[in-house]
């Protein structure tokens, strides 16, 4: 909830990070921020889908995103 709260104060896309143990804004090391345009949440109340434009790259590894590896079907 706070996270959710920072967000729509600052436009930023803020999360909980489970490896540092506390609220992080994307961006804040790196400068690759998430500048939200719009949030909805789901029907069952669960989920949000935040809309974003991203600055700079997404993922750690440099990727635009953190979805660049697709998941192949077991043909075994």
């Amino acid at each position: 909830a706070e996270s959710l709260a920072i967000t729509l104060t600052t436009g930023k896309a803020t999360f909980w990070s489970r490896s540092r143990n506390e609220i992080w804004v994307k961006g804040s090391t790196s400068g690759h921020f998430q500048e939200v345009h719009s949030i909805a949440l789901d029907c069952d109340g669960d989920a949000l889908l935040i809309h974003v434009t991203q600055v700079g790259v997404a993922c750690h590894t440099g990727n635009a995103t953190c979805f660049h590896r697709p998941l192949k079907k077991d043909t075994q």
